[in-house]
């Protein structure tokens, strides 16, 4: 191509840029941004209302009209709302920044204003803002809305309003609910929905300060900006804390257009010069989103080992490591939780069989207008205390309370009584039984221990799975196994087995030589990746 051409080219490209430019320039742009810090009946927030300042600054550079605000009480978050809602009308783009404290009650989101106190269950209605009155508005005005929220803290409030909800207090959760969205709009998290962010030791948490390094960078859309907020925060809080986001954006957004040179020969010969190299790097990154966004929801360890075996050092590595070592944890504690099961049903056969025997014996129950014998009722008191079934004091009397603490053994043995009369064949079984049986109740951040609730210091973290015998056996039987589980593939397919097909893009085969292998290919027409198992 020569000179003249080149020149051409750079000039029109030029143009479109600055055509571009003003456009973002004439769009109408409107944001909402609070931050609490000072709460009047828990302890402050050192960040939210820096936080916010600092975001005000960064959005009106970006050209959006900011409507602010900071340690607000429940007035003034409703007031500040109404002077936002009123300025969306043929808004282009609206954003929503909030940070300070929020919970979720049964899936639905609030924000706590300053002078929240939650201390029943009707506070709720009355203390605070659902996040869906903000949502709900900017959707039905905005053409493109942008919500970011730092608001899952580790929460007081939730504390107080679970306290006062007693048995319904498994319908509040730690941080925030995963948010659906309308068309065109996207949600970002400080943390993954359910979970507690980091308020931070600098002059902003983790989350907002990477959105002040990476949000509106030139020319870029805001799906990556939001991939590399992802990566510092990843970073900054060893891998605590995975900042989370959902998109219903039906195009790209790039809050700030790159910026426009003058267009020569110099940058002609740029553009064309890098253009193959750009074009390479985009394209593999591009495969990359695509083949994680199908497996990100799996449950199954092998989507995230063969992620990490093609993309080693790929943008979602991190992610990967975690949702595997979380399926391990989760299979392990699942295994654990069947082996009890048994052991208790186990324990369970045998007590029966030992009250059938001595009801042969001596019979079940008391004749109809009996009183049970004093000393027989003492006894079985003290074996139920014994147990961890408290009935309170043994004094002799069978009342109500131990009719309930002999119901509760009845429950968690799995023995099935007669009745919840003081029997021999009830104190036999009372006996027969050498472990606590009810459960100890614990506090929060307490385990048992030895029959006694103990503070929890730390997590416990599970070994690493045992898979050392299982290798061996199939190194063993892999003698005759080709060396490459692309090649194994390739030969089932031309042996006439299932192989690879046009109409899948994940499978998994036996070969010939009887050791298992994985395929799997990002979309159809892609290659194909093969591992042994």
């Amino acid at each position: 191509m020569g000179g003249g051409s080149m020149k051409y080219i750079s000039i029109l490209v030029a143009m479109l840029m600055i055509a571009f430019a003003a456009d973002a320039r004439a769009q109408k742009r409107v944001a909402l941004v609070i931050g609490n810090s000072a709460y009047r009946h828990v302890p402050q927030l050192a960040n939210p209302i820096n936080d916010a300042a600092d975001m005000t600054g960064k959005l009106r550079g970006m050209g959006f009209e900011v409507v602010s605000g900071h340690d607000l009480d429940l007035n003034g978050v409703r007031d500040t709302i109404r002077d936002f809602v009123s300025r969306l009308d043929g808004a282009d783009i609206a954003l929503f920044y909030y940070a300070g404290h929020g919970l979720q009650v049964n899936g639905e989101n609030y924000l706590a204003p300053v002078d929240a106190k939650l201390s029943s269950a009707i506070d709720l209605d009355f203390e605070t803002v659902p996040i869906s009155l903000v949502m709900s508005a900017m959707e039905r005005s905005a053409k493109v809305n942008l919500f970011f929220f730092d608001a899952c803290r580790d929460n007081p409030l939730v504390d107080n309003l679970a306290r006062s909800m007693g048995t319904r207090s498994g319908s509040v959760g730690r941080g925030l609910a995963k948010l659906g969205t309308g068309i065109g709009s996207l949600i970002a998290f400080a943390t993954q929905p359910g979970n507690v962010a980091l308020d931070g030791k600098e002059r902003n948490s983790p989350f907002t300060a990477a959105l002040l390094r990476h949000l509106g960078t030139p020319g870029q859309d805001i799906t990556r900006d939001l991939v590399k907020v992802r990566r510092d925060v990843l970073a900054a809080t060893d891998g605590r804390q995975v900042p989370w986001d959902n998109s219903s954006l039906t195009s790209e957004v790039v809050l700030v257009s790159a910026p426009v040179e003058k267009p020569d020969e110099t940058v002609g010969k740029a553009v064309a010069a890098d253009a193959g190299k750009a074009g390479a790097a985009e394209a593999d990154n591009s495969v990359e989103l695509a083949y994680w966004d199908t497996i990100k929801s799996a449950e199954d360890r092998e989507y995230f080992m063969l992620y990490l075996e093609q993309y080693p050092q790929g943008a979602f590595a991190p992610l990967a490591r975690m949702k595997i070592a979380t399926i391990e944890r989760r299979a392990a504690e699942a295994a654990a939780r069947k082996a009890e099961e048994a052991k208790k049903a186990e324990e369970a056969k045998k007590v029966q069989a030992e009250m059938q025997v001595a009801a042969l014996a001596q019979g079940d129950s008391l004749p109809a207008g009996d009183e049970p014998d004093g000393v027989l009722v003492q006894e079985v008191q003290k074996e139920l205390n014994r147990l961890g079934c408290s009935v309170g004091s043994a004094d002799g009397v069978w009342g109500q309370g131990s009719r309930r603490a002999l119901g509760q053994f009845e429950r968690h043995s799995g023995v099935d009584l007669a009745s919840l009369e003081p029997t021999a064949a009830v104190l036999g079984a009372l006996r027969a039984r050498k472990a606590r049986v009810c459960p100890l109740v614990c506090g929060r951040n307490q385990e048992e221990k030895n029959g006694r609730c103990v503070k929890v210091p730390v997590e416990a973290k599970l070994p690493p799975a045992e898979k050392k015998n299982g290798e061996a056996t199939r190194k063993a039987s892999s003698g005759s196994c080709p060396e490459s589980a692309l090649v194994a593939a390739t030969q089932m397919a031309n042996h006439g087995r299932i192989g690879f097909s046009e109409r899948t893009d994940f499978l998994t085969q036996i070969h010939s030589c009887g050791r298992k292998y994985t395929c799997s290919r990002v979309i159809a027409g892609s290659p194909w990746h093969c591992r042994w198992r």
